[in-house]
């Protein structure tokens, strides 16, 4: 296999792996594209490369931007916008991380918390229904709360040495 052929395997097997992820395919592949680039990428380029509109790109790399794992790069006289994608493997974990907390987990555990605290009567389904709904918060919380320490470790400098050692 080329270079050229395993690049692309490797972008469409992310944008694959991207909607089981929660992001859309286009976003994915832009996402692996710029991660494998040694150079920042221009919108242009990556239009062509990905077969994809102005418009689909533009879209997605606002989301990645704001996922903040994507940054926007200025090359001294050039018109056009040029990104790049975080190349911290540690980095990208802890933001897409703490995206998919604030984006996913916080909401559910919103309702929740809602849903287990209402009144139920003295009917076997309604104890139920709260019993397990509790238990459902009271777990999601504390996986919340555990990934939410792994982050706050990666971003200490204990941790980072830690982290550092183990590899």
């Amino acid at each position: 296999m080329d270079f050229k052929e395993a690049k692309n395997k490797f972008v469409q097997t992310w944008g694959a792996l991207g909607s089981q992820w929660g992001i859309n395919k286009t976003m994915a592949q832009i996402h692996a594209l710029l991660m494998v680039s040694n150079e920042p990428v221009s919108m242009e380029d990556i239009m062509e490369e990905l077969q994809i509109s102005r418009g689909n790109a533009s879209m997605n790399l606002r989301g990645l931007m704001d996922w903040g794992i994507v940054y926007k790069e200025f090359k001294a006289g050039e018109r056009k916008e040029f990104f790049t994608a975080e190349k911290d493997l540690d980095e990208l974990a802890v933001k897409i991380s703490r995206e998919r907390s604030k984006r996913e987990i916080k909401p559910t555990l919103k309702i929740l918390k809602e849903v287990s605290t209402i009144e139920a009567s003295d009917l076997a389904e309604e104890k139920h229904f709260v019993d397990q709904t509790s238990k459902l918060y009271d777990f999601v919380l504390k996986a919340d709360n555990m990934l939410d320490k792994m982050t706050e470790f990666n971003d200490n400098w204990l941790g980072k040495l830690f982290m550092k050692m183990m590899k």
